[in-house]
């Protein structure tokens, strides 16, 4: 397939120019506390310090950069058809949902879609791994609900799968496989995607004027938070993620990332591509794969497609986890899946940035062990200190004493807030001045809103630290997460609940707390900010899951809710007026409507 040398060129200069970067600031933090730790002698824990401050910093300056990038830079943008020739499926898979919710988001998009006067171009799918019969019932009887309201005969399907044999991405497969040949584009989504007719439509025409793209991710934005952790999450994804997400469009080129939804992909070059073997060995290393998603991305761009991730798309939507607990057990899944990848990266023919890639996803569950590693290693330093020889040559008359390298670790740990910080309160100022923060409620309350979530963030970081760590020493230990129901509505914890979820997070920090009192008194002061949080775990989850920032963390969707998400809070609230009935008649076949032809 074409690909313009210059573009190459250009792209290339750009990765480098970033790696550069943050390898450059990674490394001069690295000589900045091997300057701190000289000061006594050098020893090993000055050695295994200075290399996990490498790494740790690596990962915050490349986050950070890729923030910056995405600040200054822009992709160019793409053609777009202006008719629509191709036919497209809208593939809903679910599992263990409430059918309710769930179809009640396909009336509203394919109402959307029929404001757009498209309905004739596009079908819904909805792709059923359900394993709890009350629900398959449930789902049976609102999918009839649905064909009935929407008048979809022919246009809307819904079929259960007997065996669930490999998650989602079976799921998808198996949709390809019978009737993939009836469509030319698959949009995929996830049982809480919500995307407005018009940002479908766009997608397809972007699609259909370029014929190399095999796969267009949108920017899903988190809707109908209410807990503090939540709401924070939401203004995150809508507030920061779009600069961020330039910023990794930029770096990425044709090989840009795919989420697993709320994306559009090419039909025959998904199915020609993206055939996923199981792994050898049991999981969680082997088996099937659980992070697919970007899996996916990698073999389309290694067969030549171009795989493109646009933030400009707005109209494209999720619902996310309303406590860390449940955030925690969705992150336990994709870190399993993260590290699988370590098995992938020697993969015959795979673009290198798909490998970068790869190492990215496992360096981003790895480096909160970094961080605890180096807390660790810091506390059992004194152990390894060299007796101090104040006369190192004999024939002096005065001691020399080590010299005070205190400044050296403040300006290193300016340096690492600066990474966590500059870039949030850069794109602050940013909205500000463009005037993208008015619906956030104006360049003030955005501001207020940033400090608010970087406070939160930092509170409960070390809680977050430790679910992470938890979860990669659980894979390393070959213990398998499976693939868990997502908690979807009120995810309020009471101190209970949240004690029971952390409080071995409680017994960490205080360990930790002990520990640097007993061996390194000088270190309790820099510890208090990670161990104070971790010990007060129970208090954090309880409180941030309850409703609360008023005022603070608005988005532009709290303000005037979408045209799509509107109409779905309409059709709900109709349908659960809506008494089930107390049985239903099982049909023979889970198969309610079959979707297009055999492939």
């Amino acid at each position: 397939m074409h690909q313009d040398p210059r573009g190459d060129a250009a792209l290339e200069w750009r990765r480098a120019t970033a790696l550069g970067l943050s390898f450059a600031l990674a490394a001069g933090a690295g000589l900045l506390f091997l300057q701190f730790g000289l000061a006594d002698g050098l020893d090993i824990m000055d050695v295994v310090r200075t290399v996990l401050i490498f790494g740790t910093t690596f990962w915050l300056a490349w986050g950070a950069v890729q923030g910056l990038a995405g600040l200054f830079w822009r992709n160019r943008p793409l053609a777009r058809a202006t008719t629509i020739e191709g036919r497209t499926a809208i593939l809903v898979p679910v599992y263990n949902e409430d059918p309710t919710v769930t179809f009640a988001r396909i009336a509203a998009m394919d109402a959307s879609l029929a404001a757009e006067g498209m309905t004739d171009k596009f079908d819904f799918a909805i792709l059923s791994d359900t394993r709890r019969e009350e629900i398959a019932d449930a789902e049976r009887h609102w999918f009839l609900h649905l064909i009935a309201e929407r008048q979809a005969e022919g246009r809307i399907f819904y079929r259960r799968r007997a065996n669930n044999i490999g998650k989602k991405a079976g799921n998808v497969e198996d949709f390809f496989t019978a009737s993939g040949a009836a469509y030319d584009y698959a949009l995929i989504l996830d049982a809480d995607s919500l995307m407005e007719g018009a940002t479908i439509v766009e997608m397809v025409r972007r699609m259909e004027a370029e014929p190399e793209m095999g796969l267009l991710q949108s920017l899903p934005k988190i809707i109908r938070a209410r807990s503090r952790f939540g709401r924070a999450q939401q203004f995150s994804a809508s507030f920061f993620s779009p600069i961020f997400a330039r910023g990794l469009a930029l770096m990425a080129g044709r090989t840009g990332p795919f989420w697993g939804h709320n994306a559009l992909v090419r039909v025959k070059a998904f199915a020609a591509s993206c055939g996923l073997p199981a792994l050898a060995g049991q999981p969680p290393f082997g088996g099937h794969i659980l992070s697919h998603d970007y899996v996916e991305a990698a073999l389309l761009a290694r067969a030549g497609w171009l795989v493109r991730l646009d933030p400009d798309l707005e109209g494209s939507f999720e619902e996310g986890p309303e406590n860390i607990v449940d955030f925690a057990k969705r992150d336990r899944r994709w870190c399993q899946g993260n590290l699988q990848h370590s098995r992938l990266l020697q993969a015959p023919g795979l673009k290198p940035w798909s490998r970068f890639v790869f190492l990215q996803g496992i360096l981003a569950y790895t480096a909160p062990l970094l961080w605890l590693g180096f807390i660790v290693a810091s506390i059992l330093a004194p152990l390894f200190v060299p007796a101090p020889d104040y006369f190192p040559d004999p024939h002096l008359l005065f001691p020399v004493f080590p010299s005070n390298e205190t400044s050296k670790a403040i300006g290193l740990a300016f340096g690492v807030f600066g990474l966590l910080l500059l870039p949030k309160l850069l794109i602050a100022l940013e909205a500000t001045l463009t005037g993208r923060a008015r619906p956030f409620g104006g360049g003030l309350r955005a501001l207020v809103s940033t400090l608010w979530e970087l406070i939160m963030s930092s509170l409960i970081a070390p809680v977050m630290l430790m679910f992470t760590t938890r979860s990669v020493v659980q894979v390393l230990m070959r213990v398998d997460a499976g693939w868990p129901t997502n908690n979807r509505g009120d995810g309020t914890l009471g101190l209970a609940d949240a004690w029971a979820a952390s409080r071995w997070i409680v017994a960490t920090g205080a360990a930790l707390l002990l520990a640097a009192w007993a061996l390194a008194p000088d270190l309790v002061g820099w510890l208090l900010p990670v161990a104070l949080p971790m010990m007060a775990a129970p208090v954090l989850i309880a409180w941030t899951s309850r409703p609360g920032a008023a005022g603070l963390l608005r988005t532009g969707t709290e303000t005037v809710a979408p045209p799509v998400v509107a109409a779905h809070d309409r059709i709900l609230a109709e349908w659960q007026a809506i008494a089930l009935p107390a049985a239903e008649t099982r049909p023979e076949s889970d198969t309610l409507s079959a979707a297009g032809a055999t492939a």
